[in-house]
């Protein structure tokens, strides 16, 4: 029970990381462009390494490489959808509905995001047990920009600052939800361990390659490196010790 308890929790800390990325937007504003870019090409990093040095090898450790393949491109189409489905075309809003409406378009397809990152914190957790930890270190780094991303469209929208965190505060607890549910599935059978780290791979790497690094090489190329470098090195270290 204590274990679960604290697989839970690491879930929860990872979708409130939400609520800080919309905090920050609301107390300081969006921040620079060298420094935003250096924390998304650090996400980038952290979740980089954390797919070929952590998932891919454990996927392929508890199940078959059709299995790993299968579950890595499951992983992506899924990201692949619903970034289709839930990202705003129009970003060159002018009215405040249009921000408010860009705003609730990115929280639900943060929302369904978080769903598969909740997955991949169970499936962290199940074996080898290290991987928890660092799955949801990685996605609490990937979080805080998206609640910033959810937070500047909606204060411009007129939202007042305490529905804009309340919406995120929700949209953080789908990941837990997600760790949830993900316990069960491997309770219920541990051949979706493999499956589940696969898929948890294939979606984070669509994160890194569509979202994270053109952002963060559009902003500022040399920061951006420098924080892909930090993220990488970051989970080396953590894998050594952990």
């Amino acid at each position: 029970m204590n274990i679960l308890v604290t697989v839970l929790l690491m879930a929860l800390f990872a979708g409130l990381s939400t609520c800080l990325g919309a905090a920050l937007v609301l107390i300081w504003g969006r921040p620079g462009r060298r420094s935003f870019s250096f924390f998304l090409g650090l996400a980038a990093g952290v979740m980089l390494a954390v797919v070929l040095l952590d998932l891919i090898p454990a996927a392929l450790t508890y199940g078959s490489l059709l299995q790993a393949i299968l579950g890595f491109a499951a992983g992506l189409l899924l990201m692949t959808a619903l970034d289709l489905i839930f990202s705003p075309e129009n970003r060159a809003c002018v009215h405040d509905y249009r921000y408010l409406k860009m705003g609730y378009l990115i929280a639900a397809g943060i929302a369904m995001h978080d769903l598969p990152e909740g997955l991949a914190i169970a499936a962290g957790f199940g074996e080898p047990a290290h991987l928890g930890p660092l799955l949801a270190l990685a996605i609490a780094l990937h979080n805080i920009p998206e609640g910033m991303a959810t937070a500047a469209p909606l204060a411009a929208g007129g939202l007042s600052p305490g529905h804009v965190l309340a919406l995120n505060g929700l949209v953080s607890l789908v990941t837990p939800f997600g760790c949830w549910l993900g316990l069960l599935l491997i309770k219920a059978s541990p051949a979706f361990l493999s499956s589940l780290l696969a898929l948890a791979a294939g979606a984070m790497a669509y994160i890194v390659k569509a979202k994270l690094l053109p952002e963060c090489l559009r902003l500022h190329p040399p920061m951006a490196y420098l924080g892909l470098f930090g993220g990488i090195v970051l989970v080396f270290f953590l894998n050594l010790f952990f």
